[in-house]
């Protein structure tokens, strides 16, 4: 009985040692090309835009029918300049956030999954069945390095995504109020 628990306990520590080893020099090049290929900065800044974009739109729906046209216009004019502000203020802070966990999220994953052959083809971006295999993994590489972009930029970002919303709702109802 204590065998299989002995080599269950080898083999998992086993994987665990060869999981936190780091890659070849030469695969680390190829994980790092098809980062930046992939152009891994973009998903901070689309985790960043969605919120603001539903906020955007939310003011423009509760701000159709419920104010007169020049409010309307001069509140979601500021509304859009406000939301134009954050994302130039923040931006960068998510794309760097991307790029910072992309290093630490995903390319462990590229590197274990992938074969340096896999990666100099995905680098070609040629039609074969490693590009199939990378595009499956897409969802998991953007929730990983998604989950860790949100959790690494939380601080900063959310206390000024508050402070957003509260400017529009502000600019809301001073133009629905009379």
């Amino acid at each position: 009985m204590k065998k299989p628990s002995l080599l269950l306990a080898t083999l998992l520590l086993g994987s665990a040692v060869q999981a936190a080893a780091p890659a070849p020099a030469a695969k680390q090049e190829l994980v790092n090309k098809v980062l930046q290929l992939w152009h891994v900065e973009n998903v901070g800044q689309s985790m960043l835009q969605a919120p603001v974009s539903d906020a955007v739109q939310q003011a423009r729906a509760m701000l159709q029918g419920r104010a007169a046209v020049e409010k309307r216009d001069a509140a979601m004019t500021e509304i859009v300049q406000d939301a134009k502000k954050f994302m130039e203020d923040n931006t960068p802070i998510a794309r760097a956030s991307a790029q910072k966990m992309a290093s630490a999220k995903v390319a462990p994953l590229l590197a274990e999954r992938f074969t340096e052959d896999e990666l100099k083809q995905m680098i070609a971006i040629l039609e074969s069945p490693v590009k199939k295999k990378f595009e499956d993994m897409l969802p998991e590489l953007q929730k990983s390095l998604g989950d860790s972009v949100a959790a690494d930029t939380r601080g900063v970002i959310e206390p000024k995504l508050q402070d957003l919303q509260q400017r529009i709702g502000m600019r809301l109802r001073s133009a629905i109020a009379p």
